[in-house]
């Protein structure tokens, strides 16, 4: 069944849910977006909130962190950037009519697509729309980007592709490729009976993975359109994707992952043991995690599947999770129970069951949820175990709909655990 992990931080100054949460490249800082309509750094050295960026007049849809700024998007049909050193709001990007649910900042561009129908792509270092992309029949949900070295070197291309390629999903039931150098569509991806609600490139072989509400997955080649493969055995909407060393993470509304050869198409495994959806998928260092609708984090062994560690504490659906390095820059007294932000009670809280926490050195998950907080466990100690013999997947009836506000499915009244 998987050890209990144990709770090194709890962050909870949020006052509403994270809808995301974002490591910095360096690893030093972390973002996080919230229903209260703020983002905060974070300090991975200490945990501790470093700033609070206030500005958007409706919650956060979404989070990207750079080493030199970061970048919020929200309802307010706004994103802004801003100074990770002091906080300050740098610019605010106006364009989009309604939400903007996603944002990517790739080759010294941000892109964004939004409830209104359309992607855009901006100037960073300016407030202004540089290219519109408008085909979609309804809201685009999600982002991909391919670089212009990405793609092959084609002379009858060049021209078309010297921008790279964005790919966009929506509940149209449909991804498109677009030029970003002239906004042209490039292919229009169909093939899915349901809205798109995730994907991910492989720019190494120009292949898109889509997941939809359709219960399957689907491979194109992004640059002929052509439909190359259909992962079909889930049983429920198909919510977040991971793609590493050729295999593909599919997590599912069905409460299951399921693990394929990417080229293939054949399925390698199944990881069960979720009592809600799977909301969320990050695969390092040869172990699998996972965030749930049931509130929970786990850990499994990649290869062989066996559940090595379930991690407990938060109360609501969890929506995004990342693994990272925790390097305190000082050491609490043994059996210190917390380091309050600013007078505020409810800020960074020490675990109990952790008393010597602050002294950890090495690998962290970071689990943000719906019910407002963040989360540190300690993921050392976690091994490699040999494959079991494989064994057909269960059937499992679907799953609730999806709900593409916090990118999950609908938080519901936990049960015992």
């Amino acid at each position: 069944m998987g050890s209990s992990g144990s709770a090194l931080r709890v962050c909870a100054d949020h006052r509403g849910g994270i809808n995301w949460l974002s490591l910095s490249p360096d690893g030093q800082r972390l973002l996080t977006g919230s229903e209260d309509g703020t983002a905060r750094l974070w300090s991975t050295a200490d945990g501790q909130c470093c700033a609070l960026l206030q500005g958007h007049e409706s919650y956060v849809t979404f989070c990207q962190l750079e080493d030199e700024a970061a970048f919020t998007c929200s309802a307010d049909c706004t994103i802004r950037r801003w100074d990770v050193r002091t906080g300050q709001c740098l610019q605010v990007y106006r364009g989009h009519t309604s939400i903007v649910n996603r944002i990517l900042v790739a080759n010294d561009q941000l892109f964004s697509s939004s409830y209104d129908r359309t992607a855009r792509a901006w100037t960073v270092d300016k407030e202004q729309v540089s290219k519109e992309f408008r085909g979609h029949r309804n809201c685009v949900l999600t982002l991909a980007y391919s670089a212009p070295k990405d793609l092959p070197s084609d002379s009858c291309l060049e021209a078309a592709m010297g921008g790279g390629l964005l790919v966009t999903g929506s509940t149209d039931d449909t991804a498109k490729v677009w030029q970003v150098a002239s906004g042209c569509c490039h292919q229009t991806l169909r093939g899915h009976t349901g809205a798109v609600l995730c994907l991910v490139l492989d720019v190494s072989s120009h292949t898109a993975f889509t997941g939809s509400t359709d219960a399957t997955v689907r491979a194109w080649d992004i640059l002929s359109g052509e439909q190359l493969r259909v992962f079909r055995e889930h049983q429920g909407s198909v919510i977040c994707l991971e793609l590493t060393d050729r295999l593909l993470y599919t997590g599912s509304a069905d409460r299951t992952v399921k693990c394929w050869l990417a080229d293939t198409g054949e399925r390698v495994r199944t990881f069960p043991a979720h009592r809600h959806s799977v909301s969320a998928l990050k695969y390092h260092a040869g172990t699998l995690f996972t965030g749930s609708g049931d509130a929970c984090a786990r850990a499994f062994d990649a290869q062989s599947g066996v559940l090595q560690r379930v991690f407990r504490g938060h109360t609501f659906v969890i929506n995004c999770l990342q693994v990272g390095v925790f390097l305190p820059s000082s050491v609490l007294p043994q059996g210190s129970k917390g380091l309050p932000m600013g007078g505020d009670s409810r800020g960074l809280l020490m675990a109990d069951s952790c008393p010597a926490c602050p002294q950890v050195h090495g690998q962290v998950l970071y689990t943000a949820s719906h019910d407002g907080a963040l989360r540190l466990w300690d993921v050392r100690g976690l091994q490699s175990v040999p494959p079991s013999p494989r064994r057909p997947a269960a059937k499992r009836s679907l799953s609730r709909l999806f709900s593409n506000k916090v990118a999950c499915a609908a938080p519901v009244p936990l049960q015992p655990a």
